[in-house]
């Protein structure tokens, strides 16, 4: 089967000899036994086997096999990602750069010269036809929040800092994968505050004359950040870089907050950081080496350790 959409956005079953489309029962899917772990992927109806198949999509048709729709849903997940840390343990010498170079030709991502510390390195990121396609191609998994993917770079004057979050979360799922937890979903630090922006400014909605300034209390916004999982320091919520929310086996649920700090963070900031309780991972270069967070108990973190983390 695959998904054809229509203009007006509903997803139609339309039968397809091909199987394209990442039929549930293709037995290309048993090529991947951990294809369903996959974070970034198990909700969209995409291929996941070793071998292409057909996908149709509204503004979009051709072929594609499970390696390339982990690029594609690993580059908008984190809006930019080295192509060298597309690698999977798996895959075949440089499968990965092949799969860049054939998706890049088919305008679904976009690639780009830079250099993190002092090595040069190739960034990846989603374009808006790749995002259409991965938006046009998710299961409805009803009660359940859905990965976000992105198009583009967010900020360029932060992309030194953005390169280096697909690293940690890297590391930091190893970690949980140690601990017994697998991730389920990730969420950028964008989208929590997106969250926070919508809880602000809810009250002035239709409102004629509004300032604009949001008429929430410190109790109010103190309650939101306990809701969130979120802890205010100096009358601030402090947002993570990264959020990992993960599963159990037997189905506990955990979220695990992670911080990349670079040399520059210093001070109060880098305290705020510390005290929240995100788990932190110090970047020096291309390098990356994690410390835990507060939040798992323990004496009080020591704002000063940010810093000393990095000398």
């Amino acid at each position: 089967m695959y998904r054809d959409i229509e203009p007006g956005g509903r997803e139609v079953e339309q039968p397809d000899l091909s199987r394209g489309g990442g039929a549930s029962d293709s037995p290309e899917r048993a090529d991947f036994p951990d294809a369903d772990r996959d974070a970034l992927t198990r909700d969209l109806d995409l291929p996941r086997g070793s071998s292409r198949e057909s996908v149709r999509r509204r503004n979009w048709e051709g072929d594609l096999r499970g390696s390339e729709v982990r690029v594609m849903a690993t580059a908008g997940a984190f809006r930019v990602v080295a192509m060298d840390e597309l690698r999977r343990a798996d895959d075949r010498p440089h499968v990965h750069r092949k799969d860049v170079e054939r998706l890049r030709e088919l305008d679904l991502v976009r690639t780009m010269p830079y250099v993190v510390g002092r090595e040069r390195e190739t960034l990846v990121t989603l374009t808006e036809r790749g995002r259409d396609v991965l938006e046009a191609s998710r299961r409805d998994v009803s009660g359940e929040a859905r990965q976000a993917f992105y198009a583009g770079i967010a900020k360029p004057r932060e992309l030194a800092h953005d390169v280096r979050v697909h690293s940690a979360y890297l590391e930091a799922s190893r970690r949980l994968e140690e601990r017994g937890l697998r991730v389920c979903r990730v969420v950028l630090e964008q989208e929590l505050k997106r969250e926070y922006q919508i809880f602000l400014q809810e009250p002035n909605r239709g409102r004629r004359g509004s300032s604009g300034r949001s008429p929430r209390t410190s109790d109010d916004i103190a309650r939101w950040a306990r809701e969130h999982d979120l802890r205010v320091i100096d009358d601030h919520v402090q947002f993570p870089d990264l959020r990992l929310e993960c599963e159990g086996r037997e189905g506990r649920r955990e979220i695990e907050d992670v911080e990349v700090m670079t040399p520059h963070y210093r001070g109060a900031h880098a305290g705020a950081k510390v005290q929240a309780g995100f788990s932190r991972y110090g970047s020096v270069g291309a390098r990356l080496g994690g410390s835990s967070g507060a939040r798992r108990g323990g004496r009080a973190a020591d704002p000063r350790l940010a810093e000393q983390m990095l000398r």
